[in-house]
């Protein structure tokens, strides 16, 4: 009997159609002869099935399953690809651990403190990993701290983002201190908390990982390299950049952004693949590394980064992804 998998999608945030094409790029990789898959996609409480016929059947939130051709199809995995609520923050990771259905990602715990960027850095500050400096204002409050004391912590030019957002909506440069203002209203648009964070001036790189009960794998690293003020969502999705896999860095510096990542994957606990994102500051062969943000849901489409770095590793996603999918099955 081949295992049933959904593919999960949508979700709630300003990404619901990235992550569609994320569903998408997973049904394409995953061997057919080997698994029955289904994309489930999720927009508030409208959650349907899409049908082989292309027809949408409600699912039953109880335990997941739903009806096609008067056969009731009860997953067996879920393979979650929603980037932002309620995918990436924990709370469907609930849902599946209530209804004993194993998925894709890592637990509640783990996906609710990488959701929220202001918290994580913290938590892995404290493990000695290098983070920008930032300050956490929440709506309603933003009267409460002045332009000076935001710019005395962070600086100019800053970032001023969403912190329990997705990085592609909701995120301003900030150059001037009269910018400021707009730049916290535009954020607040996508969430209730936002984050100031220092800008730092590097090589921006990203790295795949994921740990399986046989074994550890760390992929090759990609430089990102974009004539966009920053790898906003124009650069991300459209073509605005350049990916460079194996990233253009010295060897011994690539060996200590693939043994952090690694360390990160565990002081987290995570499960799946996650991405972190990261800049290089300093001279070459002696950068400092200076962590960005954990992706417990990156991108999966076809020209996404873990698809390019399992490809310049000489595999393929669907080998990767089926690895993921059997290691929750095996004692």
């Amino acid at each position: 009997m081949k295992k049933i998998i959904a593919i999960v999608a949508g979700g709630d945030s300003s990404e619901h159609d990235v992550s569609i094409r994320s569903a998408q790029g997973i049904y394409s990789f995953i061997d057919k002869d080997v698994y029955d898959c289904y994309i489930v996609e999720l927009t508030g409480l409208k959650w349907e099935a899409l049908l082989p016929d292309g027809t949408r059947v409600a699912v039953d939130r109880n335990d997941f399953s739903f009806i096609s051709g008067g056969t009731k199809i009860k997953p067996d995995f879920a393979y979650i690809t929603i980037h932002g609520t309620p995918g990436e923050n924990g709370i469907l990771q609930g849902y599946f651990d209530l209804i004993r259905m194993p998925y894709s990602t890592s637990g509640v715990l783990v996906e609710a403190l990488t959701f929220n960027k202001f918290a994580l850095n913290n938590f892995l500050r404290s493990f000695g990993v290098t983070v920008a400096e930032s300050i956490l204002i929440r709506k309603g409050q933003e009267q409460l701290v002045s332009d000076e004391d935001i710019i005395d912590k962070v600086g100019l030019p800053c970032f001023v983002k969403p912190a329990d957002d997705g990085s592609s909506f909701g995120v301003t440069k900030v150059k001037k201190t009269e910018e400021l203002r707009p730049a916290l209203k535009v954020a607040f648009a996508e969430d209730n908390d936002v984050m100031v964070e220092s800008f730092i001036d590097g090589t921006e790189i990203t790295c795949g990982c994921y740990k399986t009960k046989k074994g550890s794998y760390v992929f090759p690293i990609t430089e990102v390299v974009t004539t966009q003020e920053f790898f906003d969502y124009d650069a991300k999705y459209n073509g605005k950049v350049d990916e460079i896999t194996p990233a253009r860095i010295d060897p011994s510096t690539a060996d200590r952004v693939s043994k952090l990542t690694s360390a990160i994957y565990d002081i987290l606990g995570c499960r799946g693949i996650i991405r972190v994102d990261y800049i290089l500051t300093g001279a070459r062969g002696k950068e400092t590394i200076n962590m960005l943000e954990v992706n417990t849901t990156p991108g999966m489409t076809a020209t996404s980064f873990i698809p390019q770095q399992i490809r310049a590793a000489g595999r393929e996603p669907g080998e990767v992804i089926a690895e993921i999918i059997e290691d929750s099955f095996n004692a």
